[in-house]
């Protein structure tokens, strides 16, 4: 028996919004909203996204001791998640700089901060939360080194899932774990690197496949996702929504496709879910904050 459907290690990060008519060229000045400050980071994201949804969630993340990681904690704590896991001190609070502009996309600039000292040892230090997590998740804001030592400690039977966001080149033995690896086109196309990636997500996500990866999901925004295994690939259409800001809505997803297929649902059931998740988020501003619950989700 797990005591946590999903234990995310990750980021932790305090969100700096503001809203733009057009993002700025080189050497550019613009004029912006006034700031907004939220709860975010990858790893906070998928854990309150997940939280939302009824999952018991854990999260692993390392805050600094200042006003922007008590916001981080206080969010947490307020979705449910258990902190049990959360470090504090090291470095200030990792910050995001987002511009969003009247279409809802955005731009991020990430500043990582305490994300950059979440070492491979508070990984060991923290045994007893990977034996307890049926689903562990995580993301590429912190070291790689630390995400190497999540899948060297990952408890028997236990699923793990990798979105590669800032995307890097990744080792074997990484991609040999995910199960599933969860990209986006650019994130896809930096992992594939200088390997033929073809015209379609369906050529991307079988060279990917063809890397290591049990198997493969290509987020594909306002069209859906694919999904891609040893049993084929497959479209999983979205939702149409009215877009409002798309940020925190690939981590939503994430989360809700980790959870879904720790509740033993297919690939491809687990991710038309987690469309309708992400479909959801970006219908209100902001990452945390626009997260729903499952019976928004189903009243979608």
């Amino acid at each position: 028996m797990y005591d946590y459907d999903l234990l995310v290690v990750g980021s932790a990060n305090a969100d700096l919004v503001i809203g733009v008519e057009r993002r700025p060229g080189a050497g550019e000045t613009v004029l912006g909203t006034d700031l907004a400050v939220h709860p975010g980071g990858k790893g906070a994201n998928q854990a309150v996204a997940a939280a939302r949804l009824g999952a018991r969630t854990a999260l692993l993340a390392r805050v600094g001791d200042d006003a922007y990681g008590r916001l981080l904690l206080d969010s947490q704590r307020a979705a449910g998640v258990d902190t049990v896991g959360v470090l504090v001190g090291g470095a200030p609070t990792g910050v995001a700089l987002i511009t969003v502009d009247p279409s809802g996309d955005n731009s991020i600039v990430v500043s990582p901060g305490a994300n950059g000292r979440l070492t491979p040892a508070d990984v060991r230090a923290a045994a007893s939360l990977f034996q307890a997590s049926r689903v562990v998740s995580t993301q590429l804001e912190i070291p790689l080194e630390t995400v190497a030592e999540v899948v060297r400690d990952l408890a028997d039977g236990s699923r793990f899932v990798l979105n590669p966001s800032p995307p890097q080149p990744l080792p074997a033995d990484i991609l040999a774990a995910c199960d599933p690896l969860i990209v986006n086109e650019h994130e896809a196309r930096v992992i594939l690197g200088d390997a033929a990636v073809g015209d379609s997500p369906e050529d991307w996500a079988r060279i990917l496949l063809a890397k290591g990866p049990r198997s493969v999901v290509v987020t594909l925004g306002a069209e859906g996702a694919l999904v891609a295994s040893a049993e084929g690939v497959a479209r999983v259409p979205s939702v149409a929504v009215d877009a409002v800001d798309t940020t925190g809505a690939g981590d939503a997803f994430t989360a809700a496709l980790a959870w879904r297929l720790g509740a033993r649902a297919t690939l491809a059931e687990a991710a038309a879910y987690a469309a309708r998740v992400g479909a959801a988020a970006v219908t209100r501003e902001g990452a945390q904050e626009s997260f729903p619950t499952a019976a928004e989700v189903e009243a979608l």
